[in-house]
């Protein structure tokens, strides 16, 4: 249920280790992008530089999304002259990283990692995000209001398409995406994170338990 999912920015060490292990399972072993070790982790080279949005169901890392904006971007290594592919902008963010476990692989995960993550760069102060999207889910990259741009890079089944959308675009995408889904608006503003349903609920509960002993 992807009511009870948990969406934050990774924080722990705990958390981290499991990006690494997400990381090695998405990108090793489902898409050949990099060589399989004994481990079976896999840390990203720009992981001291990311910011991570993750997904938790209850202890379990399920998903998670990065974002960096210095530069040079993996993209600045494959494509020459990179800017001159983007529409007018102040600061770029890369987004990489993008894997959800498969039973979790639902438009709504997708939105809300991308929109937890979303939030924090438009805070500090982006409004264009650019991507490498696998080919096989450039339709779902497209949905959540990306564009292509330039000719697809890498090879074989590591063969990606280099897409790029304003925060702006996105902040309205998300909120429709997630109310056609039947979820809830995700807000995209600087703020407070989103409170976890079950902490609503003891909140209610408490609440109910006061109202009835003050009758």
């Amino acid at each position: 249920m992807t009511e009870s999912l948990v969406y934050k920015l990774a924080s722990t060490p705990e958390e981290f280790e499991a990006i690494h292990r997400l990381n090695y399972r998405s990108f090793v072993e489902e898409i050949p992008q990099h060589a399989a070790n004994p481990e079976r982790r896999l840390v990203d080279r720009f992981h001291g530089e990311n910011t991570y949005a993750i997904c938790l169901d209850g202890e379990h890392l399920v998903g998670m999304i990065a974002g960096r904006c210095q530069r040079p971007f993996s993209l600045d290594q494959k494509i020459d002259n990179l800017v001159q592919h983007l529409p007018p902008h102040r600061k770029v963010v890369e987004v990489r990283l993008l894997a959800v476990a498969p039973k979790h692989r639902k438009q709504e995960v997708f939105t809300r990692l991308a929109g937890v993550l979303a939030r924090h760069f438009r805070a500090a102060g982006c409004d264009l995000a650019i991507i490498s999207g696998t080919l096989r889910q450039v339709p779902l990259y497209a949905h959540l209001g990306f564009e292509p741009f330039g000719q697809p890079v890498g090879s074989g089944e590591a063969t990606y398409q280099p897409m790029c959308m304003t925060l702006q675009r996105f902040k309205s995408q998300a909120s429709a995406l997630l109310i056609k889904a039947g979820g809830r608006p995700v807000s995209l503003l600087p703020g407070p994170v989103e409170i976890a349903s079950s902490v609503t609920s003891a909140w209610t509960r408490s609440r109910q338990w006061e109202c009835s002993h003050a009758i």
